[in-house]
C-alpha cells in the first residue's frame, strides 16, 4: 500500500490510496457490514446502512461524532482499478451538519465609529 495524498479544503478531506488488492476485494471491505465493522464500527454511523450505493464503484455513509457537539458528515468510498492491477481507493469526508452553517448576525451596536454631537 502506498502512502495516500491528503488535500484539506474548507469542510472536506480527500484521500487517495493505491492498494495491491483487486477492486472486488476492496469493494467487499467497504460495503459488507461484517467486513466494514473491522475498521468502521456501526457506532460511528448515523444510519445503520449506506446512504447511496453504486455497485462495485461507490458507497456513501453518514457518520456522527460520538462526543459533543455530535457533528454529522458523509464519507464516500470510490473504487476503481489502477494501472498495476490493484485498486485506487478514494475517500472523501465532508462535514454536512447544519450546525456548521455560518450565518451573519448583525451586531447589537452598529459597529460604526463613535461620533459626538456638538452642544
Amino acid at each position: 500500500m502506498n502512502d495516500g495524498k491528503t488535500k484539506e479544503q474548507n469542510s472536506s478531506l480527500d484521500l487517495e490510496f493505491d492498494l495491491d488488492e483487486p477492486p472486488q476485494k476492496v469493494w467487499r471491505a467497504v460495503s459488507i457490514p461484517e467486513f466494514r465493522e473491522n475498521w468502521l464500527p456501526k457506532e460511528a454511523l448515523a444510519d445503520t446502512g449506506a446512504t447511496t450505493i453504486v455497485p462495485c464503484q461507490e458507497v456513501r455513509y453518514t457518520l456522527r461524532d460520538e462526543t459533543p457537539p455530535f457533528l454529522e458528515s458523509t464519507v464516500t468510498f470510490t473504487i476503481s482499478p489502477n494501472a498495476t492491477g490493484g485498486t485506487r481507493l478514494r475517500i472523501v469526508q465532508e462535514l454536512t451538519d447544519a450546525k456548521l452553517v455560518r450565518t451573519t448576525i448583525a451586531a447589537a451596536n452598529t459597529n460604526s465609529p463613535i461620533s459626538m454631537l456638538a452642544a
